[in-house]
C-alpha cells in the first residue's frame, strides 16, 4: 500500500468524526444547555444544531413539558394542636432551561421543601374543621407562594392540589360519632316534622268530614221538613178543595180511635173529650135516614147498650155525667163503645152511599 494513502485515510476518518461530533439533533420539547470550556454558551432548540467539536459539550438535557410531582405525606400541626398528614400534588413547567440548570442545584427538592414549609404556615393558622373545608383557599395560597419563589429558578407552578388530609385515628372516630349524631338528629327532626304534618292533615280531614256531615244532616232535615210541609199543604188543599162535610171528618176521627191502644207497650191511654161529640155528630148526621127506613144497625147497638147498663153497671157516656168505675174499667168500656160507634158509623155510611141496595135484615136477638 502506498504510504501516502494511509495518512489520507486517517485524516478522512478524523474529519468525519469531528463533523459528527459537531452535529446535535434535539428532540421536540427538549432543551440542551451547551457549555464551551466549562462555561455556559447557549441552549439548543429542537432540530438540527451545530456546535464546535471538542470545545462545546452538552451539560444538561431538560424536558420543558408540564410535569407532575407527588410528595410524600408530611405531618402538619393545625391551630388547635392536631397533627394531620397532608399529601400534595404539584404541576410545574420549566420555562428557562438555563435558570433551572444553574440557579438551583435540585429544583424538585427545592420545590418539595418550599411546599412543606408553606403548607405548615398556611395550616398553622387554621383549625381542623377549617382545614378540611378550605382546600381551595389552601391551594391558591400555596400556588401564589410557590410561583413567586420558583420564578427565578425558571420554573412556573401551574397548580397545587391537596391530595389527602389524614387526621389521627382518634379524631376520625370522634368525627364519625359527631356525623352519626348529626344524622340521627336530622332523622329525628324529619320524623317529628312528618308526624306533625300527618296530625295536621288528619285534623284537617276530620274537620272537613264533620263539616260535610253536618251540612248533609242540615240539608236532609231541610228537605224532610219541606217535604212534610208540602204534604200537609197538599192534604189541606185537598180537604178544602173537596169541601169535606162534618160527617166525613167525624168518620175519620172515629176511625183512628182503635189505633190508640194497638201497641203492646201502652199501659196508659186517654180517651179524648171530643169522643161523645164525634159520636153525636155521626148519629145526628144519619139519624133521619135511620128513622125513615128500616132500623139500621145503630139502633140495636144502642138498645143493647141500654139493656146492659143496669145489669153490668157500665156507665153511659154523656155530657155532664161522671164515671163511677175505676180508670181501667172505664178505659175498657170506652174502648168498646168507641169500636161500636165506629162500626155503627161505618154501617150508616155504607147504607147512605148505596141507597139502591136493599137494607140488611136485622140480626136475630136485636
Amino acid at each position: 500500500m502506498d504510504p501516502v494513502v494511509i495518512p489520507l485515510l486517517v485524516a478522512a476518518i478524523v474529519v468525519i468524526l469531528l463533523m459528527a461530533s459537531a452535529i446535535r439533533i434535539v428532540p421536540q420539547a427538549r432543551r440542551y444547555n451547551i457549555e464551551r470550556f466549562g462555561r455556559y454558551r447557549r441552549t439548543l432548540q429542537p432540530g438540527l444544531n451545530l456546535v464546535v467539536p471538542v470545545a462545546d459539550r452538552v451539560n444538561t438535557k431538560l424536558d420543558v413539558r408540564e410535569q407532575v410531582y407527588s410528595s410524600d405525606p408530611r405531618p402538619v400541626i393545625t391551630e388547635d394542636n392536631l397533627v394531620v398528614n397532608i399529601d400534595t400534588v404539584l404541576y410545574y413547567q420549566i420555562t428557562d432551561p438555563r435558570a433551572a440548570a444553574y440557579e438551583v442545584a435540585d429544583y424538585l427538592q427545592a420545590i418539595d421543601q418550599l411546599t412543606v414549609t408553606t403548607l405548615r404556615n398556611v395550616i398553622g393558622s387554621m383549625d381542623l374543621e377549617e382545614t378540611l373545608t378550605s382546600r381551595e383557599e389552601i391551594n391558591s395560597r400555596l400556588r401564589a407562594v410557590l410561583d413567586d419563589a420558583t420564578g427565578k429558578w425558571g420554573i412556573r407552578v401551574n397548580r397545587v392540589e391537596i391530595k389527602a388530609i389524614d387526621p389521627p385515628h382518634t379524631i376520625k372516630e370522634a368525627m364519625e360519632k359527631q356525623m352519626r349524631a348529626e344524622r340521627d338528629k336530622r332523622a329525628a327532626i324529619l320524623h317529628a316534622e312528618g308526624e306533625r304534618q300527618a296530625k295536621i292533615l288528619t285534623a284537617e280531614g276530620t274537620k272537613q268530614k264533620d263539616i260535610l256531615e253536618a251540612q248533609g244532616t242540615q240539608q236532609a232535615m231541610i228537605l224532610r221538613a219541606d217535604g212534610e210541609a208540602k204534604a200537609v199543604e197538599l192534604v189541606f188543599q185537598a180537604v178544602h178543595r173537596n169541601n169535606a162535610d162534618p160527617k166525613v171528618l167525624a168518620y175519620k176521627y172515629l176511625e183512628t180511635l182503635p189505633h190508640l191502644a194497638s201497641s203492646d207497650n201502652n199501659t196508659f191511654w186517654v180517651i179524648p173529650g171530643e169522643l161523645t161529640e164525634a159520636v153525636r155528630t155521626v148519629t145526628s148526621a144519619f139519624g133521619d135516614q135511620s128513622t125513615a127506613g128500616t132500623p139500621g144497625p145503630a139502633q140495636p147497638t144502642q138498645a143493647a147498650a141500654e139493656n146492659a147498663a143496669p145489669d153490668e153497671g157500665v156507665p153511659e157516656l154523656g155530657v155532664g155525667r161522671a164515671v163511677s168505675l175505676d180508670a181501667a174499667k172505664a178505659a175498657d168500656e170506652a174502648e168498646k163503645q168507641a169500636e161500636a160507634a165506629v162500626n155503627d158509623a161505618k154501617a150508616e155510611a155504607e147504607a147512605a152511599m148505596s141507597p139502591q141496595m136493599p137494607h140488611r135484615e136485622q140480626a136475630p136477638g136485636h
